[in-house]
């Protein structure tokens, strides 16, 4: 009877710490979310290297930012279908559809194609100040007037296809510490080509705060690790011999710029 009571005492007392032990594990050592990541090159990671076989000419890189985090966080799920060269279009007509309704959390970067990003520095560089400074104004010219509703088309799908989940914009980092020596584009050049990025942003910012959405903003981290800065560059500079990566995030601007920012946005 005594040897019963013994065995019955010691089951309830291991019953009741491992009660208190699941208590005290946090809810989040089971990570139950499912994120998918949208978006341009810059979420891809080109010029990150270390890109899947699978993303073919889209270029994912396991060095980008959405695959950082799923590497790190463990969402129950993952799936980025990120794309180099994507448009706002691009991301409505085949990047939406990964959407669900169970999907918990999205990243997107996107406009910088739709503006025309690629052939504003092919124009900068080929052609010389003058022509880049119109190249670039014409750009912000687009921003004001056709990307807010191409960006709210986007926001406004992505809410139809996941309407529980938190949506991150990310937007893009300046590219040009300003006031140093540097070789290459002019002086002149240069800063209007970061007021174009800078205004690409303000505008994205608005749309994104405009649809709920959290915008995480890049510019900040990336200061001292501009083209032309001092610091180790996070950029890729012109590259003739692989002129896709110029002007993109390198592995440690994706880990040490865009990583932290949008860790902390998504929650």
């Amino acid at each position: 009877m005594r040897r019963s009571r013994l065995v019955t005492l010691t089951l309830s007392l291991a019953a009741a710490l491992g009660a208190t032990f699941a208590a005290a594990t946090p809810a989040s050592a089971a990570t139950t979310g499912r994120y998918v990541a949208l978006g341009d090159s810059y979420a891809s990671g080109v010029g990150a290297d270390s890109y899947t076989a699978e993303s073919g000419s889209c270029q994912r890189s396991t060095n980008a930012y959405p695959a950082l985090y799923n590497t790190n966080v463990k969402p129950a799920s993952y799936r980025s279908v990120a794309c180099s060269g994507a448009t706002t279009t691009d991301v409505i007509n085949t990047q939406l559809s990964a959407l669900s309704s169970t999907t918990t959390l999205v990243s997107v970067t996107i406009g910088g194609n739709d503006i025309g990003f690629s052939s504003i520095m092919t124009t900068c560089v080929l052609y010389g100040e003058t022509d880049c400074i119109a190249a670039v104004q014409a750009a912000e010219d687009k921003v004001r007037s056709q990307l807010p509703a191409k960006l709210a088309s986007v926001y406004n799908g992505i809410k139809s296809r996941s309407p529980s989940a938190r949506v991150v914009v990310v937007g893009y980092p300046v590219f040009y510490q300003l006031g140093t020596f540097c070789v290459g584009l002019s002086a002149n050049s240069r800063a209007k080509i970061n007021e174009g990025i800078n205004l690409l942003d303000d505008v994205t910012r608005t749309a994104a705060a405009t649809a709920g959405f959290t915008f995480a903003d890049v510019r900040s981290v990336f200061v001292g690790h501009q083209l032309c800065s001092y610091g180790e560059k996070w950029l890729h500079a012109l590259n003739y011999a692989n002129l896709g990566i110029s002007y993109h995030p390198t592995a440690a601007g994706q880990s040490g710029g865009y990583y932290p920012v949008f860790r902390s946005a998504a929650g």
